[in-house]
């Protein structure tokens, strides 16, 4: 995937966009284009969620962030394993960035934006949509296709598929 550069858009801030990302998708990649051009720094916080059992480790997943989005100057991958507002206050981030695929995230989301209020008020929560060939791609659903050997690049950047096929064939 390639970040085109769009000009209409004054950049605004710092934003922090966490998750898992276990692995990078396309939409994830997406969603890292876009706010590139909306905001002055994008902080791509990579939660370490030991409790998910991750495919890859908090360094692999980190160290792939930053393979797919170093063409991006104003964008730095990093890792974090404390709460989340935490790590925004560290940053000097007062926004949060969260991705909807379906109305189904929507509730979820909502409740987390909520809390995150609550744990610091000073905190805001935005959110985008994946351009429409993205909007059906999670990661899980990406693990269990390349668990069984099923082809993934369409969902994902072709160096993390090949990630991907051989963590899937080292776990058989």
């Amino acid at each position: 995937m390639s970040c085109t550069a769009f000009s209409a858009v004054l950049p605004q801030g710092k934003v922090v966009y966490a998750g898992t990302f276990d692995p990078f998708t396309r939409g994830h990649e997406d969603l890292v284009c876009r706010s590139a051009r909306l905001f002055d720094r994008v902080i791509v916080a990579v939660a370490a969620s030991e409790h998910k059992a991750p495919f890859f480790s908090l360094d692999e997943r980190v160290t792939m962030g930053k393979m797919l989005f170093a063409e991006l100057a104003n964008v730095e991958v990093v890792g974090f394993t404390s709460l989340l507002m935490d790590f925004a206050k560290e940053q000097g981030a007062h926004v949060l960035l969260r991705g909807l695929r379906a109305a189904s995230d929507f509730e979820y989301e909502f409740q987390l934006a909520g809390m995150n209020r609550q744990l610091w008020p000073e905190i805001e929560t935005v959110f985008l949509t994946p351009a429409d060939q993205y909007m059906f791609v999670s990661a899980s659903m990406v693990r269990e296709i390349a668990r069984f050997g099923g082809d993934v690049s369409r969902f994902v950047d072709p160096r993390v598929a090949e990630q991907l096929r051989q963590r899937a064939a080292q776990r058989k």
